[in-house]
């Protein structure tokens, strides 16, 4: 008898995780990184903000402003967190454009670019 009921909870319990993590926030989007050239050092964002190359911000084409976004380098292993402020990239194939700070963190500065994996919460509606 008890085998039964420790069954029975036991599948409800499998049933019920596969409902929720089905409905998770959580979205990982794969693709190229690169990183803002000096030039646009001072030059207003989308969002109106002003571009600093030492602060870690970054660029996407869809994500709300302000999103914060976890960017991991696949060759490397490094990561860094920074937040949406601009729009782009513009380049085909690349998914975020970085800070020339968040770069360095993630080791993309002397390559120019990287394949990324980024993750980040969807905003509740």
């Amino acid at each position: 008898m008890i085998t039964r009921n420790f069954t029975r909870l036991l599948v409800v319990m499998i049933c019920s995780l596969f409902c929720f993590s089905s409905c998770s926030r959580k979205i990982t989007e794969n693709g190229k990184a690169s990183y803002y050239a000096d030039k646009f050092e001072g030059r207003k964002t989308a969002s109106g903000e002003t571009y600093r190359q030492n602060g870690l911000t970054a660029a996407h084409r869809t994500l709300p402003f302000g999103t914060k976004v976890k960017v991991l380098n696949i060759s490397n292993g490094k990561s860094v967190t920074v937040r949406i402020n601009d729009r782009g990239p513009f380049s085909q194939g690349r998914v975020i454009d970085l800070s020339k700070k968040a770069a360095k963190r993630i080791g993309i500065i002397t390559t120019g670019v990287a394949v990324v994996e980024i993750k980040y919460k969807k905003k509740k509606k």
